[in-house]
């Protein structure tokens, strides 16, 4: 790994040579087939895998790649794995496409985060497809998180590593299968590295899904013919980077900043990591910048990868844009971005990588959401998981086989407030189609019981539309395990926008109930002997503008949901009731909350606007 070889993978990459023309309808026509296949490898890898991160919570997502390493199009997945898959190809494309003799039948395995990827546990199987008289047109890919890397612990997050080979075995680009034949001993290897008993099957699942959407793109490709596909995928391309461009000379010119910051790095050393970034708007250029960025060479845990960054910058700036432009290398070749190398962004080799997928990959996508939130507020959604990194409890069983509850199972977190919508969901639009398995199934899989999984009052992120509020996961573990937790998000919460309030802050106890109870403040990696409780609040939402504007009839609702407390609904959105909620005859006293408001407004130095129905006012003159 170099920077210099990071420029050379993130560098624009020419449209694929053609003889061919298309007119859009062609075009779209095969884009479409392409996605359909993308999710048609999607959802053979969710029902063939065993794993409950894969066909539980769907951590996974496909996407083609043209043969210049340019990304032609994703299925609907994880979004921030949309975006990373491509420089893996390309790594294996510009080194190695000679030396390990890619042919038709050929599948590859890559997770280097050195290399173009996310962190380990994101595993990129990939299979190069070749036409008829033997051209590469296209690569088809399928990445997903794997339960273990083979590192130093379970699941691949070691909170005091220091550097990558501590997390796990790494592959920067390994053929797994050779002209249709799998390669046994390549493929045992892998899995020998793995503690999950189910790792055979999920990777089985990974080559099978792969291998199945190859021969749809060979029938595609045979159908249309090799030039006009090629020419279809660089219609799209050029069509995105159009539209992106069209979009970006409709924002008013301007430099546009934001800064977040990460409570610590993993092992509590250093405080308030800073993420920097800088948004320039000038005609039709946008350009991310995240110049300022913490660069101290001894932090622990922080680091997220170059491949890493590049997409966490692109996931939020598709969220701030019309939705109907397709998403691919159009993207990129619209958007500069500027990593500065040695920033946590942008690493030394071979950097500890696990939890920066977390953060400060989240607080990249703040940043971006917070600088161009003042240019398109009505898109302002931060696409973010700020949950340090989930409750993962490990165990083995009376055969000596790890059994790990990885956390994925029923909460509410981070889903945060946008222009006329209140926070909503589960989870945040940044997880995509990640969906939280059923707490039973969890209980189905592991020695753990879930005694709560209750939606806590007063912790939406207040504003003129509210963030959804965090949950309170109470768990029991029924057998002695280990448990590790990193915590952040505590003194630096998730942000709200455009004047809403910041979202409520997460905490952890372990032990609950026991003389040894004890609160996370930083992070664990501890033994719980059978029977130990634990406690994990997840933070809520952003809000969206000040919660003054909030309908105080909303604001009502949200009482009567418990939601909001009736303390709350007074002090913070300057809301007064009459009656009770006991004998449910709540109702907004208007007169008394014009009045409340209006000196809460002069105190906060915000324009109040009308915010009574005109009916309610009718009514109160």
């Amino acid at each position: 790994m170099s920077y210099e070889l990071n420029r050379k993978m993130a560098a624009r990459r020419p449209p694929l040579p053609t003889t061919a023309s298309v007119d859009p309808v062609t075009a779209a026509i095969i884009r479409g087939a392409m996605e359909t296949i993308c999710y048609e490898a999607a959802t053979y890898l969710g029902r063939a895998a065993s794993s409950a991160i894969i066909n539980q919570s769907n951590e996974r997502n496909a996407s083609i790649v043209d043969a210049h390493g340019r990304l032609a199009c994703g299925s609907i997945g994880t979004p921030h794995l949309t975006f990373v898959s491509q420089l893996t190809v390309r790594f294996g494309l510009l080194q190695h496409f000679h030396d390990y003799d890619w042919g038709s039948g050929d599948v590859f395995l890559a997770n280097d985060p050195d290399f173009g990827g996310g962190h380990l546990p994101d595993y990129n199987v990939y299979a190069p497809v070749f036409d008829d008289a033997g051209e590469l047109v296209v690569v088809q890919c399928l990445q997903a998180h794997q339960g273990d890397t083979g590192g130093k612990d379970p699941g691949g997050f070691t909170l005091e590593a220091t550097d990558l080979f501590t997390e796990g075995v790494i592959f920067p680009c390994l053929k797994l299968v050779h002209r249709g034949q799998l390669r046994k001993d390549v493929f045992d290897m892998v899995v020998r590295n793995n503690r999950f008993p189910s790792f055979a099957g999920d990777l089985a699942a990974m080559i099978g899904g792969v291998q199945h959407a190859a021969r749809l793109l060979q029938e595609l490709i045979r159908k249309w013919g090799t030039e006009t596909v090629k020419a279809a995928i660089n219609f799209v391309i050029d069509n995105t980077e159009r539209r992106v461009r069209e979009e970006v000379a409709r924002w008013p010119d301007g430099v546009y900043t934001g800064e977040v910051f990460i409570d610590h790095d993993a092992i509590g050393a250093h405080q308030d990591i800073r993420v920097f970034v800088t948004c320039t708007v000038k005609g039709d250029q946008l350009t991310v910048d995240l110049t300022g960025t913490d660069d101290r060479p001894d932090l622990v845990g922080v680091w997220n990868t170059f491949g890493n960054s590049r997409s966490y910058i692109m996931t939020q700036v598709v969220a701030m844009m019309d939705p109907t432009i397709d998403k691919n290398e159009g993207f990129f070749n619209a958007i500069e971005m500027i990593i500065p190398e040695g920033t946590i962004a942008h690493p030394p080799p071979n950097k500890p990588a696990a939890l920066g997928s977390f953060h400060p990959a989240c607080e990249i996508t703040e940043a971006v959401c917070l600088a161009l939130s003042r240019v398109v507020p009505e898109r302002a959604a931060p696409q973010v998981y700020k949950m340090g990194m989930p409750n993962a409890v490990i165990g083995f069983d009376e055969r000596g086989v790890m059994w790990m509850d990885q956390g994925v199972d029923s909460r509410t977190c981070d889903a945060s407030a946008v222009q006329g919508i209140d926070g909503w969901g589960s989870c945040p639009a940044a997880l995509g189609n990640l969906l939280l398995a059923q707490a039973e199934d969890a209980e189905s899989r592991f020695p753990v019981i879930n005694l709560s999984r209750e939606m806590t009052t007063d912790s939406e992120g207040a504003g003129r539309w509210r963030g959804m509020p965090g949950s309170l996961n109470v768990k029991k573990i029924l057998k002695p395990a280990s448990a590790m937790a990193w915590m952040v998000s505590v003194r630096h919460p998730l942000r709200g926008m455009c004047g809403g309030d910041d979202a409520s802050p997460y905490s952890n106890r372990f032990r609950v109930g026991e003389p040894q109870e004890h609160l996370i403040e930083v992070s664990a990696n501890e033994f719980l002997p059978a029977g130990s409780v634990i406690a994990y609040q997840y933070g809520g939402g952003g809000g969206f503008e000040p919660a003054i504007l909030r309908d105080p009839e909303a604001v009502r609702e949200d009482v009567l949901d418990e939601i909001v407390s009736l303390e709350r609904a007074r002090t913070k959105y300057g809301v007064v009731f009459r009656g009770s909620l006991e004998n449910y005859d709540l109702e907004v006293d208007y007169p008394a909350t014009e009045a409340l408001r209006r000196r809460m407004a002069a105190e906060q130095g915000i324009a109040l606007e009308a915010t009574t129905p005109p009916a309610a006012r009718e009514a109160t003159a």
